[in-house]
């Protein structure tokens, strides 16, 4: 399990415990964090579950698959810190992972 810290847009957090093997995209359906739509619920198929993940933890991340980067380009705003939640597969690494969500979601 991991403890993931969701950041709203406006600031509020969300930290919550997230099972092994979920993503984290689950993580915030599960837990009715607001920011994260998911409309495609997680087949890499939109980019509504777009955030940009603290600096501190991009370079511990699995690489970006070709598809990922793909639909990123369709997300709103994504820099170099941008990901899919709907691609990260929590696991004991993750445990402390920052990630803060966009103004919107397109």
């Amino acid at each position: 399990m991991a403890k993931i810290t969701y950041i709203e847009f406006g600031g509020t957090e969300h930290i919550v415990d997230v099972p092994n093997g979920l993503t984290v995209m689950e993580g915030a359906r599960d837990n009715d964090i607001p920011g994260i739509e998911a409309d495609c619920g997680g087949a890499c198929a939109c980019s509504t579950c777009h955030v940009h993940v603290d600096a501190s933890w991009v370079e511990k991340l699995p690489a970006i698959d070709p598809m990922e980067e793909d639909m990123l380009e369709f997300a709103y705003e994504p820099d170099a810190n941008s990901r899919l939640t709907c691609q990260l597969k929590v696991t004991d690494d993750l445990d402390g992972l920052i990630v803060r969500m966009p103004e919107k979601q397109i």
